[in-house]
């Protein structure tokens, strides 16, 4: 397991843009982003894996949303763009020893989870 610490969060207008970053204590596999809302489930948001650098979107942000690593590979970014109210909620980074594409948004292929950070998308 790793300790993962999120930041960047708060709130914006509809269509604005906010980043959040993801620090990593140290080897992850894969970084994801998961998002909650008040009275839902947790869901997937974007994973990147480290050595492939692949990445992989929820269908509710492809083309708004984009995840990265820095050169380092110890910082997940995810760029949030033409924000909708429904993409308020807290956000949290996990951590993956495995490779696991196709069930990537599956909670139960993460080992570490960050406190989370909230994001508030209002007109």
């Amino acid at each position: 397991k790793v300790q993962l610490q999120e930041s960047g969060g708060g709130s914006v207008q509809i269509g604005g843009s906010l980043n959040l970053s993801c620090v990593a204590s140290g080897y992850t596999y894969g970084t994801a982003w998961f998002r909650q809302a008040p009275g839902k489930e947790r869901e997937g948001v974007a994973i990147i894996y480290r050595g492939t650098g692949a990445t992989y979107y929820a269908d509710s942000v492809k083309g708004r949303f984009r995840v990265s690593l820095d050169n380092a590979k110890t910082t997940a970014t995810l760029r949030m763009t033409r924000l909708k109210p429904e993409d308020s909620g807290n956000y949290y980074c996990a951590a993956t020893p495995w490779s696991n594409p196709r069930n990537w948004a599956d909670l139960d292929q993460y080992d570490s989870w960050g406190q989370g950070t909230q994001v508030n998308v209002s007109s």
